[in-house]
């Protein structure tokens, strides 16, 4: 924040989060509270690109080890291979990558959002995934093609930066770099250095792992599978990573099934849409998976004992209680 020019209790506030939330090093946002703070930056920046100038104006060497250690990699391909790998050491997100004619796609997918990735956000990782490549080989690196879920701002910033035209208004935003500059080797590669660093990265994400009960892990991955119909134990199996018999094996040891697993996740999905204004009620049931509105209502009402409308409604009601009610100035940990 402080890069782009902006007081980080200024953007804080404007977020709706405490002003001093940044002094400590143990505190934890939401997804949903991530976002609306790179929202609330983007809103009090007056560049139109900030999220790439802060990339910019970045010191490499200020980087947490997680995003060091792709800057000491082999090569390009090396180098973004161990990004996604250390990626969920920052946040509750995973970096995509898929292979097309020898060309790689990269895009982000976060577990827990309910709404679009902010623009500055994907401004962010896009330059910071180029700036990878840019500064590990010593080559301006084109990609192949970008394209971006978001109107285009008329800057030309992007384009210019990039080398290459953007698709606009697209489904999804897509990084796709060429074959040929996956091999690019870094002139900055340092095995040493890589061999002091990788175990405490490795032990990192084993403690996270471990924190992470599998019946979490396939509710996460089920939330975010729902809105494109009722995923099967193959299409978990393979979000994780792992074999279906293993996967079946590992719910079974914790006594759940994948179908009580489905139905939690669309209730705990479900009550997180509801909270949301401007998600109607026909669309909350499309994202839950529901061929129609009235599946969801008859699951609901036997999930919540009413209707979808109504508790709704009475969530809005006691949040709206609580908050005329008197301050306790405590800030809960998330």
């Amino acid at each position: 924040m402080e890069v782009m020019g902006l007081s980080p209790a200024v953007v804080l506030r404007k977020a709706g989060l405490p002003a001093t939330l940044h002094l400590s090093q143990e505190s934890l946002v939401t997804t949903a509270q991530y976002f609306a703070l790179m929202r609330a930056a983007e809103d009090l920046c007056a560049e139109p690109a900030a999220g790439l100038i802060a990339v910019l104006r970045n010191d490499p060497a200020l980087l947490p080890p997680s995003n060091l250690a792709p800057h000491y990699a082999r090569d390009y391909r090396d180098g973004l291979v161990r990004t996604a790998r250390y990626k969920s050491l920052f946040g509750p997100k995973r970096l995509n990558i898929l292979e097309d004619s020898g060309d790689w796609a990269l895009s982000i997918d976060w577990f827990y959002a309910i709404e679009g990735e902010p623009p500055m956000l994907t401004d962010i990782t896009f330059t910071a995934l180029m700036e990878l490549g840019r500064r590990g080989t010593g080559v301006r690196i084109v990609p192949r093609r970008v394209e971006l879920a978001r109107p285009d701002d008329g800057s030309g910033i992007r384009e210019d930066y990039l080398g290459c035209p953007i698709l606009y208004d697209a489904p999804r935003s897509v990084l796709v770099i060429k074959g040929e500059d996956l091999n690019r080797p870094f002139q900055g590669h340092n095995p040493e250095l890589l061999e002091m660093l990788s175990p405490a990265l490795h032990r990192a994400l084993a403690e996270l792992t471990a924190q992470s009960a599998i019946s979490d892990q396939v509710k996460a991955v089920l939330k975010r599978l729902l809105p494109s119909g009722r995923p099967e134990l193959r299409d978990v199996a393979r979000e994780l990573g792992m074999g279906e018999r293993t996967l079946q094996r590992r719910i079974a040891e914790e006594g759940r099934t994948l179908r009580q697993l489905l139905s939690e996740a669309r209730l705990e999905l479900g009550r997180q849409l509801l909270l949301e204004p401007n998600v109607d009620i026909v669309e909350v049931a499309y994202l839950l998976g529901f061929e129609d509105s009235n599946s969801f209502y008859r699951a609901f009402r036997s999930w919540e004992g009413t209707t979808p409308a109504r508790w709704r409604q009475q969530a809005w009601d006691a949040e709206l209680s609580s908050k005329s009610g008197p301050l306790s100035g405590e800030f809960k940990q998330v």
